[in-house]
């Protein structure tokens, strides 16, 4: 009767998980803030630059940031963004923002309203205005600013004044934005921040001002707005900038969901047809994974990313990961005549500390790139922590509730086959405990006997790589250098010499243009030019006019250039330095050096690849790199994790051959799980690859290379290293090596 309801339990369970995904999702999904790349909209860097003999202050950035917001607000936007970055700089993102140019415009106009007299003295400022007391009206029967002023005396005081001067020095000016040393009411050539200037021939004792200038209507409201809105207190320089149009943003959002679906599918069927009953456990903690990982990110009221869904996608191939190492060790546990539960308990024991090890180290690198990466990257960076963390939670835990509850029920006793084992591979080994007569599908492979040859190839490649990289150099976007970077849509085919040809027109010459897409019916040009939000306007409605969709347009100041280069390169050398130091507390240093040695091979490796080819090296090129950092050490945890198992059973090695014989028996142990743990990742990235959106294929190229160089370099690199090293130690210490239990004596050595 308990066996049974062990069973019914499940089945409850199960039908909670559907129901609650089932009647959630949608409203979920519907919450979620998509980022500017998936729905159009532009962000913008803006370095703040106070008046001359003032600092910028944190009060200072926090007022401008507040008349940034009121400025925002005008637009109406639903979900703006606007962060503090630094000591000087605020960035602002418009995620659905429709006319992007009249919002550019709007944020960056100080609307520094002054009235001055005919030798440019301010005698009234936006400071004399009532609050919300501007509104777009009319004055004989054309569109005008009404405004209304805090003191009627005032402004009849000055009109008294200045109507007594002789003409035509009797003018009270009305300017927005005006530039001392360039604008000058008496320079004829430089009135375009003047809006008019009125004579004025009596007293004017009134509160209400009409502002005229032949105002459109719409014209007459934008400036009101503005006014109602307050002056920026400071000058907003333009480094960085980037704009999606919403066709664009569209199209990249179906092209990645589709591709997700896709790689997600192949996933569930490979995990269900090869781990068999627990595969199906399996699919359904992944269910929940991806559920609750999305629930989670709109709890946060985070906003989504092009990079991040991608995260969300290639999430789902690390979250498996955890199956698979605990699905393998139960298998492990029953071919050497365990039964089913004791098995299963072993199995959940062992895996465990693995799980933890190759998921704080992934996690490493995630937090590592959400602090050094820029918004989109933070965005990916964001939920790949949220993925990590959720899977652990649900592929240990709720996972082992699931199976749990069938192991305990009894009803998969002597039903191995149902975790994908064969009975011939069964051998009754439980009572010796010998790992050493367990075999493997891999006792053919000899991986430490060929050693060397593995270093010399390594070694070739990497000698090989430097030369490329001195003779072609890396192709850097704009993102680490400078310019403009414009991704031109089409519904035909483009030829780089068409789009050349049209920037002529334009007056633009183009560094290089790269055509991708299906028929080349996308097109990349890049500018040394920053260009300027009147060019940026210019270049946009051309290309719309043109081929019918507004292109993506991307500026980099060489500031921010610099600065994202050398975000970089800390991002990798704290990344490796922290995996240094938490394998060196995990296992020994000896392990440590030899992880992190084939992790820059890696690295090195898809730069290598990325110099040749002349593929773009831009922000989420680092992000991939900085993905492989945390996954690819994970093959490599795995394996020195049953290294050290291995030699605890073994406890005394009597002479180097037995050393080398733990390593080979690690790896061969291992290689089912590296390879199925590797293919689930790529299997996603593929899908992001081939059906993905076109803007990703550069991140998707360089993690598909990755993965593949990370499971050669913790199969053949890593380990093998690591043996050397204690072979040397055993050499130079002329003693071997005995494993000793911490509580006793430690002063054997110790591995």
């Amino acid at each position: 009767m308990v066996k049974r309801a062990r069973i019914v339990a499940f089945f409850i369970l199960l039908l909670a998980l559907l129901a609650t995904i089932g009647t959630t999702s949608n409203g979920i999904l519907k919450k979620i803030n998509l980022g500017l790349d998936l729905q159009g909209g532009f962000e913008v860097l803006y370095q703040v630059k106070p008046e001359k003999g003032k600092k910028v202050t944190e009060a200072t950035l926090k007022s401008t940031a507040s008349a940034l917001e009121k400025r925002v607000n005008v637009l109406g936007v639903s979900e703006p963004n606007i962060q503090i970055e630094g000591k000087d700089r605020i960035r602002v993102q418009l995620a659905g923002v429709k006319d992007q140019d009249k919002a550019r415009e709007i944020l960056s106009t100080q609307a520094k309203l002054t009235f001055r007299d005919f030798n440019d003295k301010v005698m009234l400022s936006g400071a004399d205005l009532k609050a919300n007391g501007a509104k777009q009206s009319f004055y004989e029967n054309t569109p005008a600013v009404e405004v209304t002023l805090k003191d009627a005396n005032k402004f009849g005081e000055i009109t008294k004044t200045i109507s007594g001067m002789p003409a035509p020095t009797n003018v009270l000016a009305i300017w927005l934005d005006f530039e001392e040393g360039k604008d000058s009411f008496q320079k004829t050539d430089t009135h375009d921040n003047m809006i008019s200037a009125p004579s004025v021939t009596k007293v004017i004792d009134q509160n209400t001002v009409f502002i005229t200038g032949n105002f459109k209507m719409e014209e007459a409201t934008e400036l009101a707005n503005l006014l109602n809105a307050g002056a920026l207190p400071v000058e907003l320089d333009e480094k960085y900038s980037t704009s999606v149009g919403a066709k664009f943003g569209e199209e990249a959002l179906h092209k990645t969901i589709e591709a997700g679906i896709i790689g997600i599918a192949a996933i569930f069927l490979f995990m269900m047809a090869y781990y068999r009953f627990p595969g199906v456990l399996a699919v359904i903690t992944l269910a929940a994974y991806i559920y609750l990982t999305l629930l989670v990110f709109q709890l946060m009221n985070g906003v989504l990313t092009l990079p991040g869904l991608a995260a969300l996608v290639l999430g789902v191939g690390i979250a498996v990961d955890t199956n698979i190492i605990t699905y393998e060790r139960i298998k492990d546990e029953i071919k050497i005549g365990r039964t089913i539960k004791s098995a299963f308990a072993a199995g959940n024991k062992h895996s465990f500390i693995t799980i933890l090890d190759a998921n704080l180290t992934t996690l490493l690198a995630a937090g590592v790139l959400f602090v050094f990466g820029t918004s989109s990257v933070r965005g990916f960076a964001t939920m790949l922590i949220i993925a990590i963390l959720i899977s652990f939670i649900t592929n240990v835990f709720f996972s082992r509730i699931l199976l749990g509850l069938w192991v305990q029920s009894g009803f998969l006793n002597k039903k191995a086959g149902w975790f994908g084992v064969r009975k011939k591979d069964i051998h009754d080994l439980k009572d010796s405990g010998d790992p050493f007569s367990m075999p493997t599908r891999f006792d053919r492979i000899d991986f430490v006997k060929h050693r060397k040859k593995f270093y010399i190839f390594s070694a070739a490649i990497t000698v090989i790589g430097i030369v490329f990289l001195l003779v072609f150099k890396l192709n850097l976007a704009i993102d680490f250098t400078n310019g403009t970077r414009i991704e031109i849509p089409a519904d035909k085919s483009l030829t780089a010499t068409e789009i050349e040809e049209e920037f002529k027109s334009l007056d633009f010459e183009t560094d290089d243009v790269i055509l991708s897409g299906n028929n080349n019916t996308t097109a990349v040009a890049r500018l040394q030019d920053v260009l300027t939000k009147e060019e940026i306007s210019k270049v946009k409605d051309h290309f719309e006019d043109k081929y019918g969709s507004e292109p993506a347009i991307s500026t980099v100041s060489p500031t921010i250039g610099r600065e994202l280069a050398k975000n970089a390169i800390y991002a990798l050398l704290i990344a490796s330095a922290g995996i240094i130091i938490y394998v060196t507390l995990r296992y020994e240093w000896k392990m440590a050096f030899p992880a992190v040695l084939a992790l820059l091979h890696d690295a090195f490796f898809i730069i290598t690849v990325f110099s040749l080819l002349r593929m773009e090296v831009d922000i989420t090129f680092i992000a991939a790199v900085l993905t492989i950092v945390g996954y690819s050490i994970n093959d490599t945890i795995v394996t020195f994790d049953r290294i050290r198992e291995n030699m605890k059973k073994k406890r005394k090695i009597k002479d180097i051959k037995e050393l080398e014989d733990i390593v080979n028996l690690s790896l061969r142990q291992t290689f089912g799980r590296s390879v199925n743990t590797v293919l689930m990742v790529i299997i996603p990235v593929i899908a992001l690859l081939f059906f993905g959106s076109g803007t990703l294929f550069n991140f998707s190229f360089a993690l598909l290379l990755g993965l593949l160089c990370g499971v050669y370099s913790s199969l053949f690199i890593a380990s093998q290293i690591w043996l050397d090293l204690k072979e040397k130690e055993i050499k130079e210490k002329g003693s071997l090596i005995t494993y000793v239990e911490k509580k006793k004596s430690s002063s054997e050595p110790q591995v």
